[in-house]
């Protein structure tokens, strides 16, 4: 072999030799993959802000125009006194903004320093109305004082008033008065039977009877039809056992009788007396 030959083989092995080097290419993963960086969105508080107070100052703005003056005042619920005693007393007016310029709170303890209203309130119906309503107190039964004048209380026994006339109420006699006060609860020695007594006022009228004059002695009441006509015990007994008393009563009137006691006891026991102590 000559060695043009030797260089020309050399040449063609060195030639086959690179054709068949593979060049292997690193894949690139997800994990080395460069991170995109997410934008946030910038919140502009400022903006916010100012449209708030934007919003607040045209509410109060809106509030103050003529749109919310009161026009009119509601009474609802008063049957002892007038609308306008009533707007009188509480000091509401039209005229002025029902927001800024008008106070309920005062106008409502305004309203209960009066004994006769028991509960009050007070609504602004939008857009100029001011509504008051009403719970009164209900004149019950009358007490006589030594002055000839008669104080008029609740069912609850709250002094209500005094009138020099005797008004269509159950008397109350004979009571050991401690303190009586307009506005305020009247107050006896015994309470318990004032108590009763009143619990026996609401049961005549679900009967439908009527006592003109409930008479207070020591421990019991003498509940008068008629001066020399009633019944008598505890209260707490006599209203146990109305409808059975007014059975009794319509029994006797029925026969004629209108003149007597009937003593009235524990567990339904009833006897009639037809002598007048």
């Amino acid at each position: 072999m000559t060695p043009e030959e030797y260089l020309q083989k050399l040449e063609a092995s060195m030639t086959e030799n690179q054709s068949e080097v593979v060049v292997e290419e690193t894949p690139v993963t997800t994990e080395q993959a460069p991170k995109k960086k997410k934008k946030r969105k910038k919140k502009n508080y400022l903006l916010r802000f100012v449209i708030f107070v934007v919003l607040v100052v045209g509410i109060i703005f809106l509030m103050r125009s003529s749109l919310f003056y009161v026009k009119n005042i509601e009474v609802v619920g008063n049957q002892f006194y007038t609308p306008a005693q009533v707007i009188e007393m509480s000091g509401l007016a039209t005229g002025k903004n029902m927001f800024f310029e008008t106070k309920t709170r005062p106008a409502r303890y305004a309203l209960l320093e009066t004994p006769y209203i028991k509960l009050a309130n007070i609504r602004r119906v939008l857009p100029a109305t001011l509504r008051i309503e009403l719970t009164e107190r209900v004149e019950y039964a009358t007490i006589p004082n030594e002055e000839g004048e008669f104080i008029l209380i609740d069912n609850e026994g709250m002094v209500l008033s005094r009138t020099d006339k005797q008004p269509p109420l159950t008397v109350l006699e004979g009571m050991n008065i401690e303190e009586l006060t307009e506005g305020s609860p009247l107050k006896i020695e015994q309470t318990y039977l004032l108590t009763d007594t009143l619990e026996l006022l609401d049961k005549m009228e679900e009967a439908d009877l009527y006592f003109y004059k409930i008479y207070f002695s020591s421990v019991v009441v003498k509940a008068y039809i008629n001066e020399n006509y009633y019944c008598e015990g505890q209260p707490s007994e006599i209203s146990a056992n109305i409808e059975a008393l007014k059975a009794l009563m319509q029994e006797q009137y029925n026969a004629g009788v209108n003149k007597g006691i009937i003593r009235v006891g524990s567990n339904g026991y009833m006897a009639f007396d037809p002598k007048i102590d």
